[in-house]
C-alpha cells in the first residue's frame, strides 16, 4: 500500500490551497481516509476524515467550516480543501487510511500513513 500527500506549500493568511492524497496497492473504496496534521511542537492532530463512500465527513474541532474534504474512488484520491487559512494552520499534513468505521479522530486506528505535505502559512 502506498500513500502521497501532495500540494503543500506556503499560503498567506485567508487564502486557499487544496492537498491530495493518492492511494495505490488497495482497494480504495474500502477505506475511510483521515487527515492528520502535525504542527512544530505539537503533537498529531486529526483533521477530517471520509468514510470509504464519501457519505459521511468529519471534521476536527478547529476547523470550523474553513476545510471541506473529498474523494474521487475512481482516481484513488482524496482532498482537503483548506480555505481561510490561519497561520496556526502551518504543520506536516499526513493521510492515512482504515478500514474501521467511526473512531476516525484516533490516529492508532489507521493502518497505513503517507509521508506528509508541508503547508506553511504566513500572516
Amino acid at each position: 500500500v502506498q500513500l502521497q500527500a501532495s500540494g503543500g506549500g506556503l499560503v498567506q493568511a485567508g487564502g486557499s490551497l487544496r492537498l491530495s492524497c493518492s492511494a495505490a496497492g488497495l482497494t480504495f473504496s474500502r477505506y475511510a481516509v483521515g487527515w492528520f496534521r502535525v504542527a512544530p511542537g505539537k503533537e498529531r492532530e486529526f483533521v477530517a476524515a471520509i468514510s470509504g463512500s464519501g457519505i459521511n465527513t468529519y471534521y476536527g474541532d478547529f476547523v470550523k467550516g474553513r476545510f471541506t474534504i473529498s474523494r474521487d474512488n475512481a482516481k484513488s484520491t482524496v482532498y482537503l480543501q483548506m480555505s481561510s487559512v490561519k497561520p496556526e494552520d502551518t504543520a506536516d499534513y499526513y493521510c492515512a487510511v482504515t478500514t474501521i468505521v467511526g473512531r476516525y479522530h484516533r490516529d492508532h486506528e489507521y493502518d497505513y500513513w503517507g509521508r506528509g505535505t508541508q503547508v506553511t502559512v504566513s500572516s
